[in-house]
């Protein structure tokens, strides 16, 4: 496909998705997200010992903020990231329940002034993932803007829905390949030759 051919098609599979997502009934999503839960607990036990960035749940993404509260009471530092201008990279904040927020791009909540901080892992909310372990976002290219200026890289999880898969997203040179993969499902995790592996 031309540049701009997979440009639109992107758009089209991001506008299905999204549109399959919001209409998961609060049950399934409660599901999905204690099954998610689980496995990033046991997957990850060092999460209690860093910082974790994640982000807000937007239109029936995963919420990891009832995973968060636990981990936060056993050590944890939570961050959510914050744009502070357009097209330039992100800026992570940390958070805890009760902090005052201001509602960002698409109504996304942020903490505007608290001391920036540097994530060991990031939770990463995607609207489709692939075999190669590349996501699809929401087109703003903010996190891989990000991921590409941070000096020391942080790990970083997406979590997704196993329906948000599919075989490639035609990665452009910009994007930056996950780590990992936590679904429903169970946990995937990226190789330097060969692209996803479920565990």
């Amino acid at each position: 496909m031309t540049p701009q051919e997979v440009q639109t098609w992107r758009r089209s599979l991001r506008h299905e998705l999204i549109e399959r997502r919001t209409a998961l009934p609060r049950s399934t999503l409660d599901e999905y997200r204690r099954r998610i839960d689980t496995h990033l607990r046991r997957a990850f036990p060092d999460l209690v010992h860093g910082v974790i960035a994640f982000c807000w749940p937007y239109k029936n993404e995963y919420d990891a903020r009832h995973l968060l509260a636990d981990l936060r009471r056993h050590g944890a530092t939570t961050a959510l990231p914050a744009i502070v201008a357009p097209k330039t990279p992100l800026v992570f904040r940390e958070w805890h329940p009760g902090v005052a927020l201001k509602s960002g791009p698409l109504g996304i909540p942020f903490r505007p002034d608290s001391p920036a901080v540097q994530p060991d892992s990031v939770l990463l909310p995607v609207v489709a993932f692939d075999a190669g372990g590349y996501r699809l976002g929401y087109g703003g290219g903010y996190f891989d803007r990000t991921l590409a200026s941070i000096a020391r890289m942080p790990r970083v999880i997406a979590v997704a829905y196993e329906f948000l898969f599919v075989e490639t997203i035609y990665p452009q040179p910009h994007d930056i390949p996950v780590d990992y993969v936590v679904t429903e499902r169970g946990v995937y995790a990226r190789r330097p030759v060969g692209g996803l592996r479920f565990l």
